[in-house]
């Protein structure tokens, strides 16, 4: 019997609990992973001690043939975030799962987003001990109530395609692969498993602070959307998919575009472009560069610019997200910082 095919000890008290919705879409999501006659590369779980990371570590303890891993990144912004390391840890130790929690600051700036920077800490975070794991990727428990917060955010910010196509079920940041194997599941469904299965789990107190937008959304707004459409989950997740799939195809568009105009671009080939294409083909030379394409408005600036640019004279010098979009001669070129 090879790696593949021998099962990873289970302890006692996971194998005998019933199945749940969880455990039936990780199963779907490991399936697919799978290559016969292959062993199963270390799994690294992103464990909070939430319902929703509980739910997917415990599945992925019970259905993972390979080696698995508990990551927690202790994000040292609340009092409490000890007791939250001490419960994940009391619990991987009980189900016999490696356990390695990182400690960081993931305290913001004025003017910045506290979700946003510890959205990008924590990936970070985990990429890293991920990859001195030996881990192959990193499993988030993100479902499907989670997907609807993120679009509705989208809109209330007029974000185009990219935006409106939400979270992916799969996704490379920081050199590690990362996925979301519970995104079709609804946190009810989540927390009803949990509950059948007797596992409890941290209600983190600022899920319940309504100075958080996506807190508002999901105690404020989603009750009434279930109640005016209450199959909205479906046809939301729906608009995602096709906003993903409109998004996919501006990308396949801007990579034929930047390979005919040059990278960096050259002003008189962007300018045989229509406006539409330019602003297309800009926004993906600028994610490139800096990471960002900038506001709508700086976006607007810089087409303007182009279009204006007609003498050998003529100066582009715009603030673009984190940096500056300057004119080298015949192209536009891209400096990071300020000037």
């Amino acid at each position: 019997m090879d790696a593949s095919t021998t099962p990873r000890p289970i302890a006692p008290d996971l194998a005998a609990l019933p199945d749940s919705a969880a455990d039936a879409a990780f199963v779907v999501w490991a399936r697919q992973r799978s290559v016969p006659g292959a062993s199963s590369p270390t799994l690294a779980v992103a464990y909070s001690g939430g319902a929703d990371s509980t739910a997917l570590l415990c599945a992925a303890a019970r259905h993972w043939a390979g080696p698995l891993i508990a990551l927690h990144v202790h994000h040292g912004l609340q009092a409490a975030a000890d007791g939250f390391e001490h419960h994940c840890r009391e619990r991987c130790l009980a189900w016999g799962i490696p356990f390695d929690t990182q400690r960081v600051d993931a305290r913001h700036a004025v003017g910045q987003s506290p979700e946003e920077i510890a959205r990008q800490v924590r990936y970070a975070t985990l990429a890293l001990a991920a990859r001195r794991a030996d881990a192959g990727r990193v499993v988030l428990a993100q479902h499907a109530d989670d997907q609807i917060e993120t679009l509705l955010l989208a809109l209330s910010r007029g974000a185009g395609l990219a935006g409106l196509a939400a979270m992916p079920a799969r996704f490379e940041r920081h050199g590690m692969v990362f996925e979301r194997p519970l995104l079709a599941l609804t946190a009810a469904e989540i927390r009803s498993g949990l509950q059948a299965q007797g596992l409890d789990w941290i209600e983190d107190p600022t899920n319940r602070d309504t100075g958080y937008t996506r807190n508002r959304i999901r105690l404020q707004l989603l009750p009434v959307l279930e109640q005016v459409f209450p199959g909205f989950r479906t046809t939301f997740a729906r608009s995602a998919a096709h906003a993903a799939q409109g998004q996919d195809l501006l990308d396949e568009l801007a990579r034929a575009d930047l390979a005919e105009v040059g990278c960096p671009p050259r002003i008189a080939a962007l300018q045989g472009l229509t406006q539409a294409r330019q602003a297309n083909v800009l926004r993906h030379w600028l994610k490139q560069q800096g990471g960002r394409s900038g506001s709508a408005a700086q976006l607007e600036a810089l087409l303007r610019q182009v279009a204006a640019c007609t003498t050998r004279g003529h100066r582009i010098h715009l603030k673009v997200g984190q940096g500056h979009v300057v004119r080298e001669g015949p192209c536009l070129a891209w400096q990071a910082g300020p000037l």
